[in-house]
């Protein structure tokens, strides 16, 4: 019982009080008015060039956009703590690695789908793309899938929080391959070959492929395997995330490293 309540209380008080999200001043303007002039920039530009379609965009940006929450949030769970000199009380204490470090991601993934769904869903009303109806449940657990993926890249993130006093940069560093690596606004089969094989072990990649098939009226059954290669992904970034993080804590404690830069 005490596991779940760390897993589930824990995580989701760690959450908002490291982005000091009570109130929604920083939220709407950050992670839901910034991807939509994301949207409408790569838009406009394939516009202008007679590139894609403003769907290819839509979904490409809409999905790839989630990486802020998850990639940030992930890195507050380890860099957040240490500036605020609580990360020391956190880590010796008795529970449980997995409940404390993975319920502070449950939350990251929920905001990450949420800010995907909301951007895809206003950008398809400013910019008059349709989507069928019938597609909706299957993008839905798409987008749920990209978050999940994203969200074990920032356990990465977050344990490398343990090496150095500030990864903004990093994480910054890390959204702009995402960008650029996923195809989200440039086809994988327009990039030089080595990117597209890269992109294929990077997340949203499948996921933003099968979002694009699912919004030009492909079935699920025609996606699911490409959505599992998705969640497969995430399950490995998740895994050694996890590794890392405990392997960075030991190494903190051996080196007593904790609490410098």
């Amino acid at each position: 019982m005490t596991s779940l309540r760390i897993f589930f209380v824990g995580g989701q008080m760690s959450y908002r009080a490291l982005f000091h999200w009570m109130t929604p001043q920083i939220y709407v303007p950050s992670l839901l008015v910034a991807p939509i002039f994301q949207i409408l920039l790569f838009a406009y530009i394939g516009r202008s060039a007679g590139l894609n379609s403003d769907k290819f965009y839509l979904v490409g940006n809409s999905l790839q956009y989630a990486a802020v929450p998850c990639l940030f949030a992930m890195s507050q769970l380890i860099g957040g703590e240490r500036y605020q000199n609580t990360l020391s009380a956190i880590l010796v204490s008795p529970a449980r690695r997995i409940p404390l470090f993975f319920g502070r991601a449950i939350p990251v993934v929920a905001n990450g789908a949420f800010v995907a769904a909301f951007s895809l869903t206003a950008g398809a009303l400013i910019l008059r793309v349709h989507i069928p109806f019938s597609a909706i449940p299957a993008l839905a657990l798409v987008i749920l899938v990209a978050a999940f993926s994203c969200t074990g890249l920032g356990l990465i993130n977050a344990a490398l929080s343990l090496a150095v006093r500030e990864n903004a940069v990093l994480t910054n560093v890390i959204f702009g391959f995402l960008l650029i690596f996923t195809g989200a606004n440039v086809p994988l089969d327009a990039l030089p070959g080595w990117m597209s094989t890269a992109a294929q072990g990077l997340p949203f990649t499948h996921a933003i492929k099968a979002a694009r098939q699912l919004a030009d009226g492909a079935s699920f059954g025609s996606v699911a395997g490409i959505i599992g290669v998705e969640l497969l992904v995430g399950l490995c970034y998740a895994a050694a995330g996890y590794a890392l993080l405990r392997f960075m804590e030991v190494r903190s404690r051996r080196n007593a490293s904790l609490e410098r830069s």
